[in-house]
């Protein structure tokens, strides 16, 4: 049986039979893989506690026929004790391992910026280095953004010159006055300047003033539209 070594963060975990649980996890050089972690659910688990969502860990793990097995687990960094201290942390912890597991939909397959990605916005949480929700937006907008799509802010996607006063999630940006099209929502300069800032990680501008809900529903909404499924986590905040 072939082992392999890697460092992972937990997205989610699944319970299998009495004892074991499925987990999945996001990986520095193996991309996302799911393994069973045998008899994590007993009390006297040797590694159980360190399997769970929001951990960053050293893993051990043997390849299998159908699912991998972890065979060791030692911590790396236990974002989760923090995040969990703090709901509003724990709920945007949700929203960035929730677009992890669906944005890296492929197994086994490389993924390392978007590994770091993960690991700094969970850090971030972990130590409470801005607010919550805008941690969890801005990971959201940049790992989309890592993926491919990235929102076109600067002009207008039509004219490619004069400043957008809206944004056509669809078209892929904002638009114009004389060019926008009847899908594309009128944006105020604020909100804006906070989806752009969402997208560069500019927490000169997030940090100056909370998010503007226009700013929230563009990011919710174009996670949707591009992930062709909605990120749940963001929709439970919102209700």
């Amino acid at each position: 049986m072939l082992l392999y070594r890697d460092e992972a963060v937990v997205l989610r975990t699944a319970k299998l039979g009495e004892a074991d649980r499925i987990i999945t996890l996001l990986t520095r050089g193996h991309g996302k893989i799911r393994a069973v972690a045998k008899g994590v659910r007993r009390t006297k688990s040797r590694f159980g506690a360190r399997l769970e969502p929001f951990m960053r860990v050293d893993v051990l793990i043997a390849e299998g026929r159908s699912l991998d097995v972890v065979s060791q687990a030692e911590s790396v960094a236990a974002y989760g004790a923090s995040i969990a201290t703090d709901y509003a942390a724990y709920e945007a912890a949700n929203v960035i391992v929730e677009t992890a597991d669906k944005l890296v939909n492929t197994e086994h397959e490389q993924t390392a910026h978007q590994y770091r990605l993960v690991i700094g916005a969970l850090n971030a949480l972990a130590k409470h280095a801005h607010a919550p929700r805008a941690i969890g937006d801005s990971y959201v907008m940049r790992a989309l953004a890592l993926a491919g799509w990235t929102p076109r802010l600067a002009t207008c996607v039509v004219c490619g010159q004069r400043e957008g006063a809206y944004l056509s999630i669809a078209a892929g940006g904002v638009m114009c006055e004389a060019d926008h099209t009847t899908d594309a929502r009128r944006i105020s300069p604020l909100a804006l300047r906070q989806f752009a800032a969402l997208v560069d990680g500019d927490w000169s501008v997030l940090d100056a003033e909370p998010l503007e809900a226009t700013a929230e529903q563009l990011v919710e909404d174009w996670g949707e539209y591009y992930l062709e499924r909605p990120i749940r986590s963001l929709r439970l905040i919102d209700s």
